[in-house]
């Protein structure tokens, strides 16, 4: 096969400034596409031409304000391009979303787990299943799905969509892309859920401060214990990452992790080590699997009621994530942190520990306490995350599928 020419090169890198120039801002006029592309005016018309001739993009008037004065026409996606799906797996369920090539939701349900029902193999049956149903309740076809964007705390493949190690299914790896090969031709990939939340708030803060954004960490609070950090990068691409965090090393020897290890950060910040030391049961106890939010509101409505022991357990899983968040930012820089997941609602409780530990940080007492901001809804930011991640890779595979340089081949 012959290489693409540099001109076929040029014109696929302006079609994905376009595209993403329109996933940042919504449906933008001629003049405005140029403006964040610092693309000619000439270039934009070559390109939005190309985009809409392969259904890609299309155009509508908008009547200006008062209505007067001729209508602006505005470019935006094809809704219809093609499709999305985004399995979302938690501690407790699996949400299924049906997204069009706009972003616009079209479906979404979800199925809570039996937590007496474990194993990949049952697991994936129902995934298969649900997947054929979500589209079977739109009235799709499988192949207009062009993406299938799955996320999960844990450990997965930086290039393949192989969960490695999860706390759900725990060294049972899940190849999706070998499981779901045989019935679907979308593209699958996979996300750490802690780093599509860090994308997700970092592109709030960017658009806050525009390029005044440096860095930033997003802490995941619950059943698991999870960090993502977003960087800006050369060119204003983000870097963002997904450290180990919930099993870094707090204490050596000390309890026992759903991991496997002794001593981990979750293991005393976690839902399950909150249940422990409230009620001081031994740290070698194999860990639950899931411990019911009530089960840990009634330990925070005693702990707030003045009771010493579930003060004390809250102020431990502080400390542990105090601790934990000093490293990293002896390792990287100070940086602002936003918290989130089911575990802020008890952020009055842990907050004294986290401020202790933190403290302990050379880069702390240097530079001051970073600004710790708590941010409820994870499941948004999850979701945007995928949406953020997803649709940016499923401009750039339609861009240099081929499908433009094809038409304009048999159009020229």
């Amino acid at each position: 096969m012959l290489a693409k020419s540099s001109t076929e090169l040029v014109r696929q890198k302006n079609s994905v400034l376009v595209l993403t120039a329109l996933r940042r801002h919504g449906p933008l006029a001629h003049t405005e596409l140029s403006d964040y592309t610092r693309l000619s005016s000439a270039t934009i018309s070559v390109i939005t031409t190309d985009l809409e001739r392969a259904q890609i993009i299309e155009k509508a008037e908008q009547q200006a304000a008062g209505g007067r004065g001729r209508p602006r026409v505005l470019f935006s996606q094809r809704r219809d391009c093609g499709y999305l799906i985004v399995v979302i797996i938690s501690s407790d369920a699996v949400q299924y979303s049906l997204v069009d090539y706009a972003g616009r939701l079209i479906d979404r349900f979800t199925e809570e787990r039996q937590q007496n029902v474990s194993g990949v193999g049952s697991f994936v049956t129902g995934l298969r299943d649900a997947l054929n149903r979500i589209v079977a309740r739109s009235r799709l076809s499988r192949d207009k799905v062009l993406m299938i964007s799955i996320s999960s705390k844990g450990l997965v493949e930086s290039s393949e969509p192989v969960l490695r190690w999860s706390p759900i299914f725990g060294r049972e790896q899940i190849d999706f892309g070998a499981v779901l090969h045989d019935e679907w031709s979308a593209k699958i990939i996979l996300g750490n859920e802690t780093q599509l939340v860090a994308a997700a708030v970092g592109r709030q803060e960017e658009n806050k401060k525009g390029h005044d954004f440096r860095a930033l960490a997003a802490l995941s609070l619950g059943h698991s214990i999870g960090l993502g950090i977003v960087r800006r990068g050369e060119e204003g691409k983000h870097e963002i990452s997904a450290p180990n965090f919930g099993h870094m090393l707090h204490m050596s020897g000390g309890g026992l992790c759903r991991c496997g290890s002794r001593g981990c950060i979750e293991a005393y910040a976690g839902f399950y080590a909150i249940l422990r030391a409230a009620f001081d049961v031994p740290l070698d106890t194999i860990p639950a699997k899931f411990v019911p939010i009530a089960e840990l509101d009634k330990i925070a409505a005693s702990a707030r009621q003045g009771s010493r022991r579930n003060i004390l357990a809250f102020r431990q899983a502080g400390l542990a994530l105090g601790n934990g968040l000093s490293r990293v930012l002896s390792l990287h820089e100070s940086m602002p942190i936003a918290i989130t997941g089911p575990g802020t609602r008890y952020y009055d409780l842990l907050l004294e520990g986290i401020s202790e530990g933190l403290a302990e940080s050379h880069v702390v007492r240097m530079e001051g306490m970073p600004e710790l901001r708590v941010m409820a809804d994870e499941p948004t930011l999850v979701f945007e995350g995928h949406l953020n991640r997803a649709l940016a890779i499923m401009d750039d595979d339609i861009v240099r599928s081929g499908v433009v340089a094809e038409l304009n081949s048999q159009t020229g």
